[in-house]
């Protein structure tokens, strides 16, 4: 929710943004794509222990999680948090929204972020997204704690999209990104409070998207079959205004 980084997306004279992670679906418009194999200069070249991505505490995560999206959706969703071999429901909710913190895998293969173990990218999924986007992400979540190389994941990815066990995304699905805690990678920090709708592979002119003047953007799954539009709203989802970057 592939997500995924989305990096280097540039957006008007004023923001230039570097957006994390679409859960299990994230790719790159802007920024030059480097090698699926890691290379041994990039920042991140493998992963570090696992003690560094699970540093956040189980209530803490909880609470980060939830700041994905608005409390009047964010109270009444269910939480999952990372645990030993995969997420895990840490809270039930009543809305079918799951709201979980991404961590550096569900970025591009060829990302320099794949490992950053500082990333953590809360994201709110609504009911068809949950179904249909996620389980691509958990799925990347289960193989590296049990060990797989980014090679091996990109392979078990590939394998799973051709055998259609991952396809495109459910018709309305969405999710929320508006916290202003999170860390999406290296360059962006929080970024800027938005919000994702995925779609089957979809020209992002139909859309009236990346063009000139347009709030609205969008890219590719790096393999998933599916487009991820992105639109940035006014206001973090504790209400306070968000302030446009440099």
């Amino acid at each position: 929710m592939t997500s995924s980084t989305l990096l280097a997306l540039r957006m008007t004279p004023a923001w230039t943004m570097a957006l994390a992670l679409s859960a299990c679906a994230s790719a790159s418009a802007a920024a030059p794509r480097l090698s699926a194999a890691a290379s041994t200069t990039a920042p991140y070249p493998t992963m570090a222990p696992i003690e560094q991505y699970r540093a956040v505490a189980a209530p803490g995560e909880v609470a980060l999680a939830r700041s994905a999206a608005p409390p009047s959706v964010a109270d009444h969703a269910d939480v999952l948090v990372l645990a030993d071999r995969g997420y895990t429901l840490a809270e039930k909710g009543s809305n079918g929204f799951v709201c979980i913190v991404e961590r550096s895998w569900a970025n591009d293969f060829d990302s320099d972020q794949f490992w950053n173990p500082k990333v953590r990218a809360p994201i709110c999924f609504n009911q068809p997204a949950a179904r249909s986007v996620l389980p691509a992400y958990l799925a990347r979540t289960e193989w590296v704690l049990a060990g797989a190389t980014r090679a091996d994941v990109m392979e078990r990815a590939r394998a799973a999209i051709a055998s259609k066990q991952f396809g495109p995304p459910d018709a309305g699905s969405m999710c929320f990104m508006m916290s202003r805690q999170g860390y999406l990678n290296d360059q962006a920090g929080p970024w800027h409070p938005h919000v994702m709708i995925y779609a089957p592979r979809t020209p992002p002119s139909a859309w009236g998207a990346n063009l000139p003047g347009s709030p609205l953007f969008a890219d590719d799954g790096a393999l998933e079959p599916l487009t991820v539009f992105m639109s940035p709203v006014p206001r973090w989802s504790d209400g306070t205004p968000d302030t446009p970057k440099p």
